[in-house]
């Protein structure tokens, strides 16, 4: 236990400095120049999806900078690097997260909702992309169901990255946040909970509300 609250404390430091020492606009100050070549673009949101969970930084960043770059046309590409930069969390809390309370009640809620359906409901849900992993990773979700899962919960906000990025023509702080608008966070939501309903009904009327899926 102390071995593991040593590395989580270790990696929240590095995750904290990090955050303070760079910051998204650092990314939007250079993004005409990476954008002038789609192979460069794609190396260098490759490597962003790498270090992004080390940052802290919102996954429809990288959604933002490849429409910016490419176009709408982008969306497969934006959603593998989302997919990408989602599973390190995932890994990391699995190896050392998993056990005690908390990996009690998430494997609980997994036999539940099934594996996939759960991951996918947490991600339409508009909350942070990597406490979806973390959650995922500490309830021993398998790597293939968390990865397809993601891929299907984080299309719509990929899209709606992707959308964003290409219809302006500067990057800024002020379009990331446009990414989220209240009415699409409301929809999204509404399909997550929609997909966690039949479950949580079976399981209410008596059955065993176990859902491989």
């Amino acid at each position: 236990m102390t071995r593991t609250r040593l590395v989580f404390g270790l990696v929240f430091l590095f995750v904290l400095v990090g955050a303070l020492a760079v910051s998204p606009e650092t990314v939007f100050a250079r993004t005409a120049w990476i954008a002038a070549d789609p192979m460069r673009l794609v190396v260098a949101v490759s490597l962003l999806a790498l270090v992004r969970p080390l940052l802290a930084w919102p996954t429809t960043l990288l959604a933002l900078v490849v429409g910016f770059g490419l176009g709408p046309a982008a969306v497969p590409l934006a959603l593998a690097l989302i997919v990408l930069t989602s599973v390190p969390p995932f890994l990391f809390a699995r190896r050392f997260g998993g056990a005690g309370t908390l990996a009690d009640v998430g494997e609980q809620t997994v036999a539940v909702t099934g594996s996939v359906r759960g991951v996918t409901a947490s991600r339409l849900l508009p909350i942070p992309s990597d406490i979806v992993s973390v959650a995922a990773g500490v309830s021993n979700v398998p790597l293939g169901a968390f990865v397809l899962g993601t891929a299907v919960g984080e299309l719509p906000w990929a899209i709606a990255g992707v959308v964003a990025g290409a219809s302006v023509e500067t990057l800024t702080t002020q379009s990331l946040q446009a990414v989220i608008q209240p009415e699409f966070a409301v929809l999204a939501a509404l399909a997550g909970v929609s997909l966690l309903v039949p479950p949580a009904y079976r399981r209410y009327r008596g059955g065993t509300g176990v859902d491989r899926g």
